[in-house]
């Protein structure tokens, strides 16, 4: 989970398209690698997702948590509660077979990485979602059992989707494509408070925003570029494709090269328990001063009075 890159300015505020898999809060993490998943949401708006991992047939209720709250100092983000026992914990019996699904057919606004979701009664949406969150920065293959795993992530709201926006530009008398953007909900910005110094949320209302990079340098395919945070009070980023030595705890092998890639994409766990959204952009074309001056006003904006990214 580490900083910065460069250069596009597509902007895309939540989706791409793709399925398939903890914070405490968000777009709330229920498992890891399942399959055939259920999904079923009773009139009293609890739900019961099902699904097998490991060999076993997982049944959990879930219930108690909407959308997403403001990030306050001293407050805790919205979350389900959770029971995975199937309604052993909350009501002292299994309810996983006995489970009446008054849910219809999910109706709402198309999500990245959908597995399933349903329309409740009330109008309100839930949703499954599955990516591979735990893949390691810069490049290389996972090497510990959970850093490939498909983590499987529960939603519900009933408002606009969180937003995630991104700009590809040149830094540094471009020799470098950056990357940067924003993160907000409900048009406020979405950020925490405190984090370990590897820039790993410590509260529930920090976020990573994960980028990907497509064929690269790193080998074919969608490869895990570098994980940051937004920043507290403006929920903007900044991040460059530079060369960067292996981080601590990880393989050795020299210097990692520059990520740039055939295409790139970013996700984000959504505040509280709204679903996690995407942004998904291209390179930069041939250098264009015009352009530059362009997205150089567009970071100024993004950035406000965010003293940790500068226009480049």
């Amino acid at each position: 989970m580490r900083s910065r890159l460069a250069a596009l300015c597509s902007v895309v505020a939540v989706t791409a398209v793709l399925f398939s898999p903890g914070v405490a809060s968000a777009s709330q993490l229920i498992g890891r690698n399942a399959s055939n998943v259920q999904l079923r949401v009773n009139a009293r708006g609890e739900a019961m997702l099902s699904y097998a991992s490991a060999g076993k047939r997982m049944n959990v209720l879930a219930w108690g948590a909407t959308n997403a709250i403001a990030p306050a100092m001293g407050s805790a983000q919205v979350q389900f509660k959770l029971d995975y026992a199937g309604g052993w914990g909350k009501y002292r019996r299994n309810l996983s077979k006995s489970f009446v699904n008054s849910c219809q057919p999910y109706s709402g606004p198309q999500l990245s990485w959908f597995v399933t979701g349903c329309t409740a009664t009330d109008g309100s949406f839930w949703a499954v979602q599955s990516w591979q969150r735990g893949l390691p920065d810069l490049g290389f293959d996972p090497w510990k059992p959970l850093q490939d795993a498909w983590e499987i992530h529960l939603s519900h709201w009933n408002t606009d989707l969180p937003r995630l926006e991104g700009w590809m530009n040149w830094a540094y008398s471009k020799h470098f494509q950056h990357f940067f953007g924003r993160f907000t909900y409900m048009g406020q910005p979405v950020f925490g408070f405190n984090s370990t110094s590897k820039g790993e949320p410590t509260d529930s209302f920090g976020r990573n925003v994960y980028l990907d990079t497509f064929n690269s340098a790193y080998g074919p395919g969608w490869k895990r570029e570098n994980s940051f945070l937004t920043h507290t009070n403006t929920g903007a980023f900044c991040y460059g494709f530079y060369e960067h030595d292996p981080y601590p705890g990880y393989p050795a092998g020299g210097r990692r090269p520059q990520g740039v890639g055939e295409q790139y994409r970013a996700t984000v766990i959504g505040p509280g328990v709204t679903p996690d959204v995407t942004w998904q952009g291209s390179p930069l074309g041939p250098y264009s001063a015009a352009l530059d001056e362009q997205l150089k006003e567009t970071q100024r904006q993004v950035y406000g009075n965010d003293a940790q990214c500068k226009p480049l």
